[in-house]
C-alpha cells in the first residue's frame, strides 16, 4: 500500500515546472523590452545631440522621452500659452523611423532568440511570451509618456537680426507675458497605438524569421509566407543601408556633418523608404512654408516649396520621379536602383522556396508581400507639422509660423508595388530554376546495362 505522503512530490512537480516556465518567460520578455527601449533611447539621444538639442534649457530628457514615445507609435501633443495678447497653434504628427526601426529590430530579435533552438513551439508558450512582452512594453511606454512633457519659453525681443517695427513691439509685449510652447503625451492614444506597434513588431518578427519554429497549426503557412516576408525585410534594410552610405559620404565631403548625422539617426528610413516608393512610380504630396522645414534632402525641400499642384489641391506639390528630376536629373537613378534591388530580393526569396513552387506562385507571393509592405510603410512617412502665432487677433506673423506637410498617395503606391512584385517575383522565380533549390533530388546516374549471359 502506497502512503499519501509518498505521492505529494509527484503531484507538485507539474506546478513547479509550470511556475519555472512562467518565470523564465517573464525574464526573457523583460530583457526584450529593456533592450528595445535602451536601443531606441541611445539612437534618439545621439540624434538629438547631433541636432543640438543638448543645449535645450532643462528639456533634453523630456524631448528624448517624447522622441522614444513617438517612435513607438505614441502621440505627442503640442500646446502654447501667450496670455491674452496672442494665440498659438501647434500640431505635430511624425515618426522618427530610424529610432522605430532600431527598436523593432532589437525587440524582435530578443523576442525570438529563446525560441531558436526549440524543435517545436507550442501555441500556449508563444502566446505567453507575446502577452508578457506586450504588457511589459506598455508599462514602459506609460513610464516614458510621463516623462515626455515640458514647456519652453519663446523669446522675441528685438535682436540684431530683426527688422524692427511691429515685430519689435510685439516681441517686447510677448516677453512681458512669458509666452511658452510645450508638449505633452496623450496617454490613451499612446497606449492604443503602442499596443498596435508592439503587436505588429512581434507578428512581423515571426513572419520574417527563417529559424524560429512555429506552432504545428501554422507550419503549413511557412513556405508561402516566410521567404516573401523575409525578402521585404531585406529590401527595406537594403534601402536604409544605401541611404546610410550616401549620408556618411555627404557628411564627409560636403560639411554640415552634425546636421547630416542627426537626419541619419532620427529620420533615415523616412527618406529612403520614400525613395523606394517614388522609385517604383509612387507619389507623395505636400508643401513646406515658413522658416522651418523637414530634416530632408535639399531636392525634396525644393519640390515641397515649389508649389505647382493641380486638381483639388492646387496649393500642394506632387513628389514623384518627374518633380524630383526637374530639380536634379540624378533622381532618375531611383528607378533602376529599385529594379535591381527588388529583383535581387525576389531571386533570393525564390532560391529559399521549395522547388515545387512554380514561378507564377512565387510571383503571387511576392506581389502580395510587396503590396502589404508598402501599405504599412507609406503611411509611416506621413509628416504634418504646423506652428502659428497670432497677435491681438490680426493673424500670423510670417516669421513666427509655418507648416510642413508630406503625405503619401497610398493606394497608387500599393497598386504599383503589387505590379512590381508580380513581375519581378515571376522573373526571380525563373532565374531561380537555374540553381539548385531546397527539395530537389538529384537523379542517380544511369547504370550500365548488365552483360549478356552465356
Amino acid at each position: 500500500m502506497v502512503s499519501v505522503s509518498s505521492q505529494l512530490p509527484t503531484s507538485t512537480r507539474p506546478a513547479a515546472t509550470s511556475s519555472g516556465l512562467l518565470a523564465r518567460i517573464g525574464l526573457q520578455a523583460l530583457a526584450a523590452v529593456v533592450a528595445g527601449y535602451l536601443a531606441m533611447g541611445v539612437t534618439a539621444g545621439l540624434g538629438l545631440w547631433a541636432a543640438g538639442a543638448a543645449d535645450l534649457p532643462g528639456g533634453f530628457a523630456a524631448v528624448l522621452a517624447a522622441v522614444v514615445v513617438m517612435a513607438a507609435g505614441g502621440t505627442v501633443e503640442l500646446s502654447g500659452d501667450a496670455g491674452a495678447l496672442a494665440g498659438t497653434q501647434a500640431d505635430l504628427s511624425a515618426m522618427p523611423l530610424t529610432v522605430t526601426l532600431v527598436g523593432a529590430l532589437v525587440t524582435g530579435y530578443c523576442f525570438l532568440r529563446p525560441l531558436r533552438h526549440h524543435a517545436v513551439t507550442s501555441t500556449r508558450e508563444l502566446l505567453l511570451r507575446a502577452a508578457s512582452t506586450v504588457v511589459l512594453w506598455l508599462i514602459a511606454l506609460a513610464g516614458a509618456s510621463a516623462l515626455a512633457r515640458h514647456d519652453f519659453r519663446i523669446t522675441l525681443g528685438g535682436g540684431e537680426e530683426q527688422s524692427g517695427g511691429l515685430e519689435d513691439l510685439f516681441g517686447e509685449l510677448l516677453d512681458a507675458v512669458n509666452p511658452t510652447v510645450g508638449f505633452r503625451t496623450a496617454l490613451g492614444p499612446t497606449l492604443f497605438h503602442g499596443l498596435l506597434w508592439i503587436l505588429g513588431v512581434l507578428v512581423v518578427a515571426l513572419l520574417v524569421s527563417r529559424r524560429t519554429p512555429l506552432p504545428p497549426r501554422l507550419v503549413r503557412y511557412q513556405e508561402p509566407v516566410r521567404p516573401a516576408a523575409h525578402a521585404m525585410l531585406q529590401l527595406l534594410l537594403a534601402y536604409v543601408v544605401v541611404g546610410l552610405v550616401i549620408g556618411v559620404v555627404v557628411a564627409a565631403t560636403r560639411g554640415h556633418a552634425a546636421e547630416t548625422f542627426a537626419v541619419l539617426l532620427l529620420g533615415l528610413p523616412n527618406v529612403t523608404w520614400l525613395a523606394l516608393g517614388v522609385g517604383i512610380g509612387g507619389s507623395w504630396e505636400g508643401r513646406a512654408e515658413g522658416p522651418f522645414g523637414l530634416p530632408m534632402p535639399q531636392i525634396l525641400d525644393a519640390v515641397l516649396r515649389g508649389g505647382g499642384g493641380t486638381g483639388d489641391t492646387p496649393d500642394l506639390s506632387t513628389v514623384d520621379l518627374n518633380s524630383l528630376a526637374a530639380q536634379d536629373g540624378r533622381a532618375w537613378w531611383l528607378l533602376p536602383v529599385a529594379a535591381v534591388l527588388v529583383l535581387a530580393v525576389a531571386f533570393a526569396a525564390a532560391v529559399r522556396t521549395p522547388a515545387r513552387i512554380r514561378p507564377w506562385q512565387h510571383a503571387v507571393h511576392l506581389g502580395v508581400a510587396f503590396a502589404l509592405t508598402m501599405l504599412v510603410v507609406a503611411p509611416l512617412t506621413l509628416v504634418e507639422a504646423r506652428f502659428g502665432l497670432s497677435i491681438l487677433g490680426i493673424g500670423d506673423l510670417g516669421s513666427l509660423g509655418g507648416e510642413v506637410l508630406l503625405r503619401p498617395h497610398i493606394w497608387k503606391t500599393v497598386g504599383l508595388a503589387l505590379l512590381w512584385g508580380l513581375f519581378f517575383g515571376f522573373l526571380g522565380g525563373l532565374l531561380a530554376t537555374k540553381v539548385r533549390r531546397k527539395g530537389e533530388i538529384e537523379e542517380p546516374p544511369a547504370s550500365p546495362p548488365p552483360p549478356p549471359h552465356g
